[in-house]
């Protein structure tokens, strides 16, 4: 869980500001620097003797500076993300590097591990998608008591099977819309 999220856990609005705030200032200073050296090459340096070509180097060189800004801004997301996750920062900004045309960080968005949270009981890393702790049974998220697959906290039966969850006796955090 980022330092982010607490308190806005349950707002899907807030989760794509959360990872945007992911990405570090490093990033974005390198950003803006290479788009502005884009638009110097093409301005500055690259003979303009032609001027109805204008048009033209507008357009590559917004085009070439925004593609050279997003894939700095991409490797700062991934230098973040790759701590949260528990992985190797070294390998995968290598890869991401040095594999041409983005390819590493496709390859890093496949292969990327879930992200880690605590067991609040027992301090336990686990993936966020466990509904239970492994090691001390703490039951993390809501379940249906008859065929144990995960539900939302907000439904009154099961999606999968039709049981009534009001039976079950959910533990109280898990319970807050229900009553």
């Amino acid at each position: 869980m980022s330092i982010w999220s607490f308190g806005r856990q349950g707002d899907p609005s807030s989760r794509g500001d959360d990872e945007l705030r992911m990405i570090p200032t490093w990033s974005m200073v390198l950003a803006v620097v290479l788009f502005l050296a884009m638009q110097y090459v093409f301005h500055v340096v690259m003979p303009h003797h032609k001027h109805e070509l204008l048009p033209l180097r507008l357009m590559m060189s917004y085009a070439w500076g925004t593609l050279l800004a997003s894939y700095a801004l991409l490797l700062g997301y991934v230098s973040r993300d790759v701590k949260r996750r528990g992985m190797s920062p070294g390998l995968w900004m290598l890869m991401c590097v040095v594999l041409p045309g983005g390819i590493g960080a496709v390859v890093y968005f496949l292969l990327r591990q879930p992200v880690l949270s605590k067991c609040p009981n027992c301090t336990t890393l686990i993936a966020a998608t466990y509904h239970y702790c492994p090691q001390c049974q703490f039951q993390m998220a809501p379940v249906c008591g008859t065929c144990h697959r995960g539900v939302k906290i907000t439904d009154v039966y099961c999606t999968q099977c039709g049981h009534d969850l009001a039976q079950d006796g959910a533990p109280a955090r898990l319970r807050s819309y229900s009553d």
